[in-house]
């Protein structure tokens, strides 16, 4: 009996994704990823006498598969309106904006993606079979969405607008304006919004502790997806949530029993402890201080540099979208760097060339040496440059 007719695609790889897994093991400094430095186990149990007690004496047996209910009642005590049957805990927010792109478009549908960007729901899509188009950040304007863009590109057939706030790469916030005006267009033509929102608590305005709205509430077909790795610093831990309404919830949950089947207990006994609101306030108040000592660390970098390297200061994100003023493709500059021991995110694989991405909230030693190098071979790549023009 023939349960499927297979089809031939062309399949889209995930270009930032294999760069890193290529070559982030060979690097002597790593700053192509996206969050901070890391929490230690340690760090996260805190003074907790009884915290690792527990986990020795846990039964390493398959968990909820939606999540344990603990991490569901915490997770969706983050976000008003939700309740922890709209919420389900995923392997990062990597399967999170997997299954919610597979379960909201169907192959021939329109998406828009907002760009320079994580190009991941961009990828699925096109995998999926969708038609992907791209409305974007403008970096004069401060990295501000255009919207106008976003208005000519909808279709009636536009079954989903993706969009990352904070933004990754470039740490833009979306004003409550942008966003409403967001929905606007969505609700227009009947499209869902997919709000990636891994960067919320990573806001480097010292003034303020203040986290970035999220869209929760403010539309009905909607999807929010978060984890763990990028504000909390417990990448290594691969958990992450998607909420929607319970409906879509249900038929996410269904293609999360297909992907992964459910995450690590242990990690979802990690995760409880990392939500309780009290150790949550604790790592993101580590986490900010090494994002807003790692930007200034940045900014007395590129003012060093003449010119050669600019940046648009980003408002959230241990990360930095930095332009380099040279007429050379970012991928080459991005394999310089990375012959001589230092690995960055290649502009192009978020959209945007002559661009590269660089994590600033690591260890101070890790981000001094890096950029150290980082000089040395702008520094070469220009005498090159001018030396082949003249």
């Amino acid at each position: 009996m023939t349960i499927a007719t297979p089809t031939t695609t062309t399949f889209r790889p995930f270009a930032l994704e294999e760069w890193q897994s290529r070559h982030e093991q060979e690097a002597r400094w790593n700053i192509a990823d996206s969050g901070v430095q890391p929490v230690v186990l340690s760090e996260l149990l805190g003074d907790d006498p009884d915290a690792l007690a527990r986990l020795l004496a846990m039964d390493l047996h398959y968990p909820p598969v939606n999540g344990t209910p603990i991490l569901r009642e915490r997770i969706a005590a983050l976000y008003p309106g939700v309740t922890p049957d709209q919420v389900l805990v995923t392997v990062g927010a990597a399967e999170a904006n997997g299954i919610a792109t597979t379960t909201i478009t169907k192959p021939g549908d329109h998406v828009i993606v907002l760009e320079p960007g994580y190009r991941q729901v961009a990828g699925v899509a096109a995998n999926h079979g969708c038609e992907v188009e791209a409305f974007h950040l403008i970096e004069e304007r401060g990295w501000r969405p255009d919207l106008a863009e976003l208005a000519a590109k909808l279709r009636p057939d536009t079954k989903l607008i993706a969009v990352s706030n904070p933004n990754n790469p470039t740490g833009a916030i979306l004003t409550p304006e942008e966003v409403s005006e967001i929905v606007r267009l969505a609700a227009s033509v009947g499209a869902w919004v997919l709000a990636d929102e891994v960067y919320r608590g990573t806001e480097v305005v010292a003034a303020t502790d203040e986290e970035t709205p999220s869209f929760a509430g403010q539309y009905d077909r909607l999807v929010l997806t978060n984890s763990l790795s990028k504000a909390y610093g417990l990448s290594g831990l691969r958990v992450g949530w998607t909420i929607s309404d319970a409906e879509t919830m249900q038929a996410m949950w269904r293609r999360h029993e297909y992907a992964t089947i459910a995450t690590s207990n242990v990690s979802m006994a990690l995760a409880e402890l990392a939500v309780e609101p009290s150790v949550r306030a604790r790592l993101f108040a580590r986490n900010r201080a090494l994002i807003r000592e790692g930007l200034a660390r940045l900014n007395a970098w590129v003012d060093s540099t003449d010119g050669l390297v600019t940046l648009t200061p980003p408002y959230a994100t241990a990360l930095a979208f930095i332009r380099y003023h040279l007429a050379i493709p970012s991928l080459d500059v991005a394999h310089a760097l990375r012959k001589d021991g230092v690995l960055v995110g290649v502009g192009a694989d978020f959209g945007e060339e002559y661009h590269l991405r660089v994590t600033h909230g690591l260890n101070a030693e890790i981000m001094d040496a890096a950029l150290a190098q980082m000089s040395a071979t702008f520094a070469r790549l220009a005498d090159r440059q001018a030396n082949t023009s003249s």
